[in-house]
This record gives structure tokens, sequence and C-alpha cells, in this order.
């Protein structure tokens, strides 16, 4: 084993949870801070929690929001882009509607 490049190890490094819970352990660093640990994850406790830890919900509702916004938009402008008039099939039509155009 090479001296000098490991990281220094804590044998009695502390771990906070959120809920209030604290152990010790070992890590490589001195303090360690959780959201969920044992004591409190749904799956120990037998009850349901939902926990959104960083706004992950409100995030996703306003990418729905902004979405259904620029599908409305979208709709609009292609029936918008229908009310125009028809474009003619072959360049014969485009001189006959210039010439009927150009007389009224």
């Amino acid at each position: 084993m090479k001296t000098g490049i490991h990281p220094k190890f804590y044998e009695d490094a502390k771990v906070s949870c959120v809920c209030g819970n604290a152990f010790t352990t070992g890590s490589t660093m001195p303090e360690i801070h959780v959201e969920v640990c044992s004591k409190c994850h749904p799956f120990f406790t037998g009850e349901m929690k939902y926990v959104d830890t960083l706004g992950r919900v409100e995030k996703f509702q306003k990418k729905q929001e902004k979405a259904k916004v620029i599908k409305e938009t979208q709709i609009r402008k292609k029936l918008e882009g229908r009310a125009r008039p028809e474009r003619p099939d072959s360049l014969r039509d485009l001189f006959a509607l210039a010439k009927k155009q150009a007389s009224s």
C-alpha cells in the first residue's frame, strides 16, 4: 500500500439525519448529513411518506405548464396558417390567378 495517497479515515464519523436521528460509523468525512435514514425511511417504518428534497415535483409541474402553453401556440399558429388561400398547383394556375387579380 502506498503511503500518502489515501484519505484520512474517521472511525467515529457522526451521521445526522433530518428527522433528528444520529449515529456513528466509519467514513472518510468527519460529519455526514443525510435526508433519509433507516429510522425515517418508508421501507423500514412501513409508513407512506413522500420526500421531495429538491423541489422536483414543482419543477416537473412547471415543465408541464410550459409544454401546454407551447402546444396551444403551435395549434393556434397551425389554424391561422390554414386560413391563408390555397397555393396554385401549377405554374399555369399561378399565371391565371395573377391575371385574375390584375384585372380586378
